[in-house]
């Protein structure tokens, strides 16, 4: 059996080394991504360049789909797209997220509050709640995998970024209630909780605090280095895998040790 995923945000980052691992754990993937920018976020978003030579480097394992975690039918357009080419759906990955700060929260914008928690929380119900329909479909007993890439964000709070804490807050919510809601279909839902990691949005976070580089970020994690997309891609495959089967409803850190200081 040829197990099937959706990755979103795959055009780079977190996203392109996801599809990259299941890919090795021998998926077919159907990698996702907006592919152009967003005029509220404050900087460059993937490209359609970047989705071609992820798709590209894995030749007719992936399919690449230019699609917006902010609508429903994209989405569902995601699901279809794994379904008809690939046959069947068993693993989806939300890793599509904007991160835009403010000084505190009541200086941001409504725009840019909504914009966070649309793609950052609403993007990853709207692919779950698109997928699960195709899970149900497979034979028992099932084996799906829901997976969220959260951040450390998600369980602590950092001052400027009140509105991205609280999306990934919101996000670790959301995996547990589903957890508990599709635990008897034999589902798993997870979320994943990444540290300072080599990533475009580390470098705009940076830039709300005023720093040079985001490798200024190392000071907060025990590691004493940035983390690479692949080590966060890596939990996420075994996530994916058959040995996990018995992990569901957990927040589980990749973060060099943020968040046990």
């Amino acid at each position: 059996m040829n197990r099937v995923a959706i990755v979103t945000g795959a055009a780079r980052g977190i996203g392109a080394a996801c599809v990259d691992a299941l890919v090795a754990d021998g998926l077919n993937v159907v990698a996702v991504d907006r592919c152009r920018d967003d005029e509220v976020v404050p900087y460059a978003l993937g490209t359609k360049a970047e989705l071609d030579a992820v798709v590209a480097r894995h030749d007719a394992k992936v399919l690449g789909l230019v699609g917006d975690v902010r609508s429903s039918d994209d989405m569902e357009l995601a699901v279809a797209t794994a379904v008809e080419h690939f046959g069947r759906l068993d693993v989806v990955v939300a890793a599509a997220g904007v991160v835009i700060g403010a000084p505190g929260l009541w200086a941001m914008s409504d725009e840019a509050y909504d914009t966070v928690m649309d793609v950052n929380l609403g993007g990853v119900r709207r692919l779950f709640s698109a997928a699960v329909p195709a899970m149900l479909d497979q034979e028992i007993p099932r084996s799906g995998r829901l997976i969220a890439i959260s951040s450390a964000a998600g369980k602590k709070g950092h001052d400027q970024l009140a509105a991205y804490c609280a999306a990934k807050h919101a996000v670790l919510g959301l995996t547990k209630a589903m957890a508990a809601e599709l635990g008897p279909e034999g589902i798993t839902v997870n979320s994943v909780c990444p540290g300072s990691t080599r990533t475009a949005i580390l470098e705009a976070s940076a830039k709300v605090y005023g720093l040079e580089s985001g490798e200024e970020f190392v000071i907060h994690q025990p590691l004493g280095r940035l983390l690479e997309p692949g080590e966060v891609a890596a939990m996420v495959a075994w996530i994916a895998s058959p040995q996990a089967s018995g992990i569901t409803g957990d927040a589980i850190s990749v973060d060099g040790g943020m968040t046990a200081i």
